[in-house]
């Protein structure tokens, strides 16, 4: 049973409209345009629900699907869908999109409409690059994202924000670029087909498919961002607006790991299998590189932006992992991290707006002073380092259970990986909130009530994943199972074919 209109026609269309509204009206008129993007945004996540209560969990086919010819000369078709994959990121992206509203409600006070309106344009780019099922049309959304976000950045930044800006849309656009080569093979090459349903079907042989894993890496590699191509994060991160970083945490860089899930794995299985190892231990770099740069770093906001490098770095090690546990913890801990790492940047935002540093020295005893804020910090900090009960612990147990599983080594490092990121955020949340109170801190005013309704969801989704994570894990269980089927059926015929050359 699925609802009577166009669900994601609707969830994509509606913050497109509200943004228009926006730029047609009055600079003067703040705070209807503050109200205007709260409602509108509220009335999109409220509109996506839907999808939560009526999503078939034992089907990995595509759900809530509507196709339109759009340019049939060129086989484009406006189609949309969503399975157990795609669904959990367009509910998490109108989600996150109000909390970016409210947390930006007193701190931008310049180009107020511009800002609201690119962030409204955000939010309809994000869910369409999830619920496409058109390779051009995804392409489109993917690209769309990086206009507003360049913008964000580069208006309502920090000191270095144009470097910052210029810097985050150089690399992504490289490797879109690359991504578009791939794209218009694949679209040759299916008879000028660009449905994604169709080309999951298709078999390629080999040679193409290492073509085209590797023009499609270096666009999802860059969004993750793996190592060595995550230079530009920390930069982005730190310079960025609130709303900008919690964005970019939240749902910017699971892009990548979903182009992964949705195009690398079952479309060029024999060259992920191939390339799996260098994958992971790619991923294991990045888990203890990022760790390690954590326990060096004076800024608060770059801390968590360098421990974003370490947990997707998790997240890329589960999903070529190639078996069930990883590729499932993958996905789990990437709505995990956005929840987490998108909380902790929304705290950062709070306390930056009463003290303007983000210097962690400048900081100490704020459980004194700030004991609601001190309180949500810490759910946030044990989530962060997978404490159980939290929602951290099960992406990373069945992450590290699955690397186990492909190799010994690599589920080794990334338990390692683990013990460094709980001594980074412990040591973060000493500093910060105990030892002797701080001139900077001393005096400040605790939460306010808007404050506190901007951070408390995601509390409640950290306790409540964490007690219950069937309730994420059913949804991904059969379009995970769909995925390594298709990996094993692209083993068994590599094997096969090894097997008749050495005959011959």
């Amino acid at each position: 049973m699925q609802p009577g209109y166009p669900i994601l026609s609707t969830i994509i269309a509606l913050p497109l409209i509200g943004a228009l509204m926006i730029v047609l009206m009055k600079r003067s008129q703040g705070a209807v345009i503050r109200w205007t993007a709260l409602l509108v945004s509220l009335a999109t996540f409220l509109l996506s629900m839907p999808l939560y209560s009526y999503f078939d969990k034992t089907t990995p086919d595509m759900q809530f699907t509507e196709t339109h010819a759009w340019v049939p000369s060129w086989g484009v078709n406006y189609a949309l869908g969503v399975d157990g994959i795609s669904v959990l990121f367009v509910l998490l992206a109108t989600l996150l999109s109000i909390l970016c509203v409210t947390v930006s409600w007193n701190s931008i006070t310049e180009k107020t409409k511009e800002f609201y309106a690119a962030l409204l344009l955000i939010e309809a780019s994000m869910v369409g690059v999830f619920g496409s099922l058109d390779l051009f049309l995804f392409y489109i959304f993917w690209e769309a994202m990086l206009i507003p976000m360049f913008i964000l950045i580069g208006v309502w930044g920090g000191a270095n924000r144009v470097y910052a800006a210029i810097k985050f849309f150089l690399y992504t656009l490289v490797g879109s670029v690359l991504m578009l080569v791939g794209i218009m093979v694949l679209y040759i090459h299916t008879g000028k087909s660009f449905d994604i349903v169709t080309m999951m079907t298709t078999t390629y042989p080999l040679h193409l498919q290492f073509m085209l894993f590797w023009a499609f890496f270096a666009a999802f590699a860059v969004k993750v961002p793996m190592w060595p191509l995550h230079t530009w994060l920390p930069d982005a991160h730190t310079e960025a607006p609130t709303a900008g970083s919690v964005i970019l945490a939240g749902i910017l860089i699971k892009m990548g790991a979903y182009g992964f899930l949705r195009f690398s794995l079952p479309l060029f299985p024999e060259a992920t299998k191939a390339m799996a190892p260098a994958m992971m231990v790619l991923s294991v770099i990045a888990i203890l590189y990022g760790g390690i740069i954590c326990l060096a770093q004076t800024d608060v906001k770059r801390l968590i932006a360098y421990s974003s490098v370490s947990h997707m770095g998790f997240v890329t090690l589960g999903i070529f992992a190639l078996n069930t546990q990883g590729i499932q913890g993958g996905i789990v801990q990437m709505i995990n991290h956005g929840i987490v790492t998108g909380a902790l940047f929304l705290c950062v935002g709070i306390i930056y707006e009463r003290t303007h540093t983000r210097l962690i020295a400048d900081y100490g005893g704020a459980a004194t002073v700030l004991p609601v804020f001190a309180s949500f910090f810490m759910v946030l900090t044990l989530a962060s380092i997978g404490l159980p009960g939290t929602n951290g612990f099960i992406g990373e147990f069945l992450i590290i259970l699955g690397g186990f599983s492909a190799s010994k080594t690599m589920g080794a490092l990334a338990a390692l990986g683990v013990i460094i990121g709980a001594a980074y955020m412990l040591w973060l949340y000493q500093r910060v909130f105990f030892l002797d109170v701080s001139p900077k801190v001393r005096g400040l005013r605790d939460m306010d009530f808007r404050e506190f309704l901007t951070v408390a969801p995601l509390i409640v989704l950290v306790l409540w994943i964490g007690v219950y994570p069937a309730s994420l894990l059913r949804f991904t269980d059969a379009s995970t199972q769909r995925i390594v089927e298709r990996l094993n059926t692209a083993g068994h015929r590599q094997t096969a074919q090894q097997t008749s050359e050495a005959a011959k």
